[in-house]
């Protein structure tokens, strides 16, 4: 698939792939793409935050008052913040406040700020789907004393019965709804990323811009493709992990969203590929020997951005050893890396797909979450499991809070 924002390639050979599998999947992706064009202008509908009509929580007006804060802490576990931290990454050079993300327990993170950052200068969004979350909950507690009428706090979650939700009521806060039907991996275009998104100083709108007609331009070609063979490789079992190499740091915090993505909507009913986040060229030097030379178990896929700069390494005459490296910057040497281990996956022929992303804007980046959210929730359907919930989760959840009375 090619456009003039990124470029993305399979690389997946015949002998991992079943034919009558494939003709089967494909009928199956036919009936899914019908369900999804009914779906996304529909509204309660976890697709319709692919359209245009989408109806946000909130108004510009009332985040006006919230413009002011240069500092902004945003409490949120799993999807409840990955998108934002992703959106933030990507387009940091654009940003001009400081963010900090509490997304786990770490005492000494949260105890630095505590005591080291002016609270009142700070924005703080807490953000929880359920409104229950003990992480998310236990920091902001934790870093935040609570007042009533406070000034500088947003409250997202589900209008329902929770402790957050209940907060916002009892202490009269600025509280947004979290739409029940958007689970917390898919919300990133919902308030839940789109609110922090503004507050950062991104462009919402071309964030979320042509969407829709973006699905509309790829469904019959790439998407299908893609869907149809990584739907196949799952269902097969011959492959285990999903190596996400990173090439550029600016990515990192995407490839974390994906991988939540990728692992609670496709890991269920012993079906799943583990994703691995990997980053190089620095991997080269440790796991590369057994990605290339271990199990043949694993399907990679690569993510590289187009950068470029004017300083150079000048290192002419130092060593008849470097002379190669002379007037090279180092995108072109992490570059070189990278084409030389797809040079090195094709001559082995082990499996991989590469993302090249070629713009680095806000529309870009709404187009690759919105293909990621599309790709996997297509997945999951043509493997007839569901890849909105999480069942094996809430387990957990449930034993913690036994632990905890």
């Amino acid at each position: 698939m090619k456009n003039n924002k990124f470029i993305f390639k399979n690389n997946i050979y015949p002998k991992y792939l079943n034919k009558k599998l494939l003709n089967k999947f494909n009928k199956k992706y036919s009936k899914i793409e019908k369900e999804i064009l009914a779906q996304i202008d529909e509204p309660n509908n976890v697709y319709n935050i692919l359209s245009e009509n989408f109806t946000l929580g909130f108004k510009i007006r009332d985040l006006q008052k919230f413009k002011k804060y240069k500092n902004i802490a945003i409490v949120g576990m799993g999807g409840s913040i990955l998108g934002s931290h992703a959106i933030f990454k990507f387009l940091e050079k654009k940003i001009k406040k400081n963010l900090f993300f509490f997304d786990n327990i770490d005492y000494e993170k949260a105890l630095n700020f505590k005591e080291k950052i002016n609270k009142k200068s700070v924005l703080f969004i807490v953000i929880s789907k359920s409104g229950n979350t003990i992480e998310t909950i236990s920091n902001f507690f934790f870093i935040n004393k609570i007042k009533k009428n406070q000034k500088n706090l947003i409250l997202i979650s589900e209008k329902q019965n929770n402790a957050l939700f209940e907060i916002s009521k009892k202490y009269n806060l600025f509280y947004v709804e979290h739409k029940h039907y958007i689970g917390g991996r898919y919300s990133v275009l919902s308030e839940v990323g789109i609110l922090p998104a503004y507050l950062m100083g991104i462009n919402i709108f071309s964030l979320r811009k042509n969407l829709k007609n973006f699905f509309l331009s790829m469904k019959r070609t790439f998407l299908k493709e893609s869907s149809v063979k990584i739907a196949n490789i799952i269902y097969r079992k011959k492959l285990q992990s999903l190596i996400l190499l990173n090439y550029s740091p600016r990515l990192e915090k995407f490839l974390y969203w994906c991988q939540q993505l990728i692992a609670e909507s496709l890991g269920k009913k012993g079906k799943g590929l583990m994703p691995i986040i990997s980053s190089a060229p620095k991997d080269h030097h440790s796991a590369l020997q057994l990605y290339l030379d271990g199990p043949k178990d694993k399907l990679f896929h690569i993510f590289s951005l187009e950068e470029n700069t004017k300083k150079k390494i000048n290192i002419k005459k130092v060593s008849k050893h470097t002379n190669y490296l002379h007037n090279k910057d180092l995108f072109e040497i992490r570059n070189a890396q990278k084409e030389a281990l797809i040079k090195t996956l094709k001559k082995n022929k082990i499996p991989f797909r590469e993302l090249k992303i070629k713009k680095c804007d806000e529309e870009t980046l709404g187009q690759l979450f919105s293909y990621f959210i599309l790709e996997i929730s297509i997945v999951g359907k043509i493997l007839g499991i569901n890849p909105f919930d999480q069942p094996a989760v809430e387990q957990v959840k449930k034993f913690t809070k036994i632990i905890l009375n």
